[in-house]
């Protein structure tokens, strides 16, 4: 690999600017100065900038805890988005696991890696999710079986997969599902009769937000986790 692709990569400075530093003797391979930015590296090379070492990228897995009033996306021209909340290099490269609404907090996966995102998003995976709700009016006991048999949602041909929901209080429930419809919790409910008035994402898979997190705050995933999303 060249050193200016190389540079490219793993920092956030523009093609131009790398340029730059690779003219003005700030980058040092392997203890020397170099000038050239064709320069090959091997993979094996300790590259500096400025006397600190630019680490390659590892492919990245985070859990973040969505706090109200961020969008799900990378951009948005009326909303923070969730990347405004990390504090990392590259995050143009980050895609969304996953997404919440404005007004739904929990768990949000985030990656740079393709293949492991559509292995969770994927309708054909059923990757399950579970959600706290609470609800404007009383959950009807009829609910748990409704939900388990599918419900039909507004505009759809087909009904819901069987959803497990288990009422926790007159107006609080935890409901797992095994897809992702377009506001498919609010819609559920909104099919029986009832409004959402509070929804928090608890897991994905077997993913558990972890309870040490407050609302904005984020952490890498273990390998463990990693690969427990896609179980």
């Amino acid at each position: 690999m060249r050193l200016d692709k190389f540079l490219s990569q793993n920092t956030d400075y523009s093609r131009s600017q790398i340029q730059q530093l690779i003219k003005a003797a700030r980058i040092n391979v392997n203890g020397e100065i170099t000038k050239k930015s064709d320069t090959k590296l091997n993979g094996n090379e300790i590259v500096m900038l400025d006397g600190e070492q630019i680490i390659a990228f590892s492919q990245r897995y985070l859990m973040l805890h969505k706090p109200l009033g961020y969008v799900c996306a990378n951009s948005d021209s009326e909303h923070p988005v969730v990347l405004d909340l990390l504090n990392l290099p590259r995050k143009q490269d980050l895609q969304i696991a996953g997404r919440l609404d404005l007004d739904t907090t929990g768990l949000v996966l985030i990656t740079d890696d393709g293949q492991w995102n559509h292995r969770i998003t994927a309708p054909t995976q059923e990757c399950k999710k579970t959600y706290l709700v609470k609800t404007a009016d009383p959950i009807a006991k009829d609910t748990v079986q409704v939900f388990a048999a599918g419900v039909q949602l507004h505009g759809e041909k087909n009904l819901t997969r069987p959803a497990h929901l288990e009422i926790l209080g007159s107006h609080s429930a935890r409901l797992q599902i095994h897809e992702g419809k377009y506001h498919q919790v609010k819609r559920m409910f909104a099919a029986v009769g009832n409004r959402v008035i509070e929804l928090h994402r608890e897991s994905i898979g077997n993913i558990l937000l972890d309870p040490k997190l407050a609302p904005g705050e984020y952490r890498e995933l273990s390998q463990q986790e990693i690969n427990e999303a896609l179980q």
